[in-house]
């Protein structure tokens, strides 16, 4: 069988293309085929819902969300990245009124989905700044980055040519950067998770002995990365959306789980940590079948 493969084209997918340039999927005996999502964690829960990807690389928060809400289809098998991912605050580059993260309290705040990272970092936010509640005033949900940074320069139009616009928006640093860089919009704070930042996840139905041989491959990628670091900005910086300097930068944040399909996922700091902003937000009931659906659909794929 071919494992079809979801992920995010961003710098975080390089293991995954080392393994697959290296052989390494071949040597663990699985074929893989990969899936470009732009959409972000949303749109890979849904590929992995309909049954189009076998498994999908995405936002820990994402995919604890979805299944604590009761998506029995699929299982988290494994923590990807351990670092916290450092979401840059955006605002429109003529925005004057908002120079800072306090100046949000109250205000719009974009969002690709509710329930996205985007959304469950504003609440991250908003508890951190001790904002009045309810923190913010609305959260124009609109799918994808390049929406959300017209939205912040009062330039974005809808599908049924209504102007929507936020007052600001939260998306990865180094994804962001280039467009501090070139000036189209403004970055006015940081923040990180509280958790480490990215889970692989598969269908249920998806054979879980080709699912090891996947980490088994990715676990090699992740070896070649730290290794070839030069490499690593090379690809970085030739096939995707980043300048050698910032692929160099965010190499010195970045934590891979060298151990993935090794080692158990640790709960506390991945799901317990995760879950309580998830309720914070609204975005999880406070239901013991929460807890019951978390625990029955988060295990690790250990040999």
């Amino acid at each position: 069988m071919t494992l079809k493969v979801a992920y995010i084209p961003e710098h975080f997918s390089t293991p995954l293309f080392f393994a697959k340039d290296n052989g390494y999927y071949s040597k663990a005996g699985v074929d893989v085929e990969f899936v470009p999502v732009i959409e972000g964690s949303g749109r890979l829960i849904k590929l992995l819902n309909e049954g189009m990807v076998d498994v999908a690389i995405g936002l820990t928060e994402a995919f604890v969300s979805d299944i604590g809400k009761g998506n029995n289809k699929i299982n988290v098998v494994g923590t990807y990245v351990e670092s916290p991912l450092c979401w840059a605050i955006s605002s429109g580059k003529n925005r004057d009124e908002i120079t800072k993260a306090e100046d949000l309290a109250g205000k719009k705040i974009g969002v690709s989905r509710i329930g996205s990272g985007s959304y469950v970092m504003s609440y991250v936010l908003g508890l951190q700044l001790k904002f009045p509640t309810p923190y913010f005033s609305d959260f124009p949900v609109l799918s994808n980055f390049k929406n959300l940074r017209d939205a912040v320069n009062q330039k974005y139009v809808d599908e049924d040519g209504k102007a929507v616009d936020a007052d600001a928006f939260m998306w990865e640093h180094f994804t962001s950067k280039r467009y501090y860089d070139s000036g189209e919009i403004k970055k006015i704070g940081e923040i990180y998770t509280p958790w480490p930042s990215w889970v692989v996840t598969a269908r249920k139905e998806t054979d879980k002995e080709q699912v090891r041989k996947f980490l088994d491959a990715v676990r090699e990628g992740i070896a070649y990365f730290l290794e070839n670091p030069d490499a690593a900005v090379k690809h970085i910086s030739t096939h995707l959306d980043y300048s050698a300097d910032d692929a160099r930068e965010w190499l010195k944040t970045v934590k891979f789980n060298e151990q993935i399909g090794k080692k158990e996922i640790d709960w506390e700091r991945v799901v317990s940590n995760t879950t309580k902003v998830l309720k914070t937000a609204g975005v999880l009931e406070e239901k013991p079948e929460v807890d019951e659906n978390l625990q029955n659909n988060i295990y690790s794929l250990v040999h």
